[in-house]
């Protein structure tokens, strides 16, 4: 029987080349709402989503011939991983396809809030010169706290070493052993917090790191710290961020995500347009080259569990 896959959410070209190369039906269906997924997900035996499809509890268990969900990406707190493992499907992803393009983006959200960037293209295309009130400061000898040295935040450290900024990090397991190899110094959740000039997150949307960022660490930071957050919107409780950029605790803010893409709520916008704040659509992963790497990635996998399958 010919492999039926479902594809939800963007993939490159390249990926959809190598599927249809080894003779699989294809269809697409853009991001789907669970409702809709529901009654076409049983015809599939392979389903490709990114974040915008959310594939529930009840999408999975009406998935009888489901075989495989793949996701382009690091991400997966948009499935239910639970009900997946429950009913026997495999749960792919890519988590070293983007990080290179991730931790770019991070360096340059840095050096946007380092040099006010931001306001001086804004003063300029609206014809002000305020060259004498855009003074900033470099990133060589700050301290940067990086949460999370997986693969994106490990890209993040090497890069900033590179620019000299004193790199601390923390990861809840193989932290010294991860902090040797990169040449950071491995310190607690709290030191990091407590020492840092700029924090960069980069973690998954766990229930143990919902909000880990939130008034209480707030408070330990260090007055006027930048913070970035490039990895899942919900990690830091936007109104405690709001709350602390309010009151100068946070000097600046530079946000790729956010707790609902796209934003809904009235403190979000706030947030949003808050003038201390840069703020990006979720483009991290969005180069050309990581979209072809981690689409390419996850059909050869696709690929291989299929043909592992039918022998």
């Amino acid at each position: 029987m010919v492999p039926r896959v479902l594809v939800c959410d963007p993939i490159s070209q390249e990926a959809i080349d190598l599927l249809k190369q080894k003779g699989y039906h294809i269809d697409f269906i853009r991001s789907p709402k669970p409702e809709e997924l529901k009654k076409i997900v049983g015809d599939y035996d392979v389903l490709i989503v990114r974040s915008a499809t959310k594939v529930t509890a009840e999408v999975i268990e009406r998935a009888h011939r489901l075989k495989i969900i793949g996701r382009p990406g690091a991400g997966l707190d948009n499935i239910d991983l639970t009900k997946a493992r429950e009913k026997g499907i495999i749960v792919v992803n890519t988590p070293n396809a983007l990080s290179i393009s991730v931790a770019e983006l991070t360096i340059g959200l840095m050096l946007m809030l380092a040099r006010n960037l931001f306001t001086a293209c804004e003063s300029m295309k609206r014809g002000a010169w305020i060259k004498h009130k855009l003074k900033g400061f470099e990133l060589y000898g700050k301290t940067l706290g990086v949460i999370g040295l997986g693969n994106v935040g490990s890209e993040v450290a090497i890069r900033a070493k590179a620019l000299g900024m004193r790199v601390l990090g923390y990861r809840r397991t193989r932290l010294l052993e991860t902090a040797k190899r990169l040449g950071v110094t491995a310190c607690s959740f709290e030191e990091l917090l407590r020492e840092s000039d700029f924090i960069t997150i980069h973690v998954p949307l766990t229930p143990e790191t919902f909000h880990m960022i939130s008034e209480r660490e707030f408070n330990m930071m260090k007055e006027g710290v930048f913070l970035i957050n490039t990895s899942r919107g919900a990690v830091v409780d936007g109104r405690s961020l709001l709350k602390a950029l309010e009151t100068g605790k946070v000097a600046g803010a530079a946000l790729d995500v956010f707790e609902n893409e796209p934003p809904k709520e009235e403190w979000e916008f706030k947030l949003i347009g808050h003038p201390r704040v840069i703020a990006t659509p979720h483009i991290g992963s969005m180069t050309l080259e990581a979209q072809k790497r981690a689409g390419l990635m996850l059909v050869r996998k696709i690929i291989e569990i299929l043909s592992t399958d039918s022998k």
